[in-house]
């Protein structure tokens, strides 16, 4: 539980911060890539959806699983030049992303635990 309810409040800053500014940057981003812009849409599902999913326990292996591959799609397009990067405070550049990658991966193998809203299905 304690891992579920984290990630996903840490997660939901990110689209809190969508939903305050928009998807400017992320449109720009996939732009660039030859993406269509409209893709930065889904980032609520991964930033704002899958994170309150986590954080009340409700389908949590299917929200782990989306912001898994939020943070696969964020390190591919937006920060492919921090991959070989170490900091100044010798953190790896792609750390932040990498933890919630991680943590988001072991919920989909572990599922919500016993305190969450649904328990007896599948796909929590």
């Amino acid at each position: 539980m304690i891992l579920r309810v984290a990630l996903g409040i840490l997660m939901l800053f990110h689209g809190v911060a969508k939903i305050r500014f928009g998807t400017g940057f992320v449109e720009g981003v996939f732009e660039q890539h030859g993406l269509p812009g409209a893709l930065a849409y889904l980032a609520y599902l991964g930033e704002v959806l899958a994170p309150l999913l986590l954080i009340i326990g409700w389908r949590t292996r299917i929200a782990a699983a989306l912001v898994a591959g939020t943070m696969v799609v964020a390190v591919l397009t937006a920060m492919q030049d921090k991959i070989a990067t170490v900091t100044e405070v010798g953190a790896w550049g792609l750390e932040v992303p990498a933890l919630f990658f991680f943590g988001a991966l072991a919920l989909v193998f572990t599922g919500g635990g016993r305190y969450a809203v649904s328990t007896h299905n599948g796909w929590d």
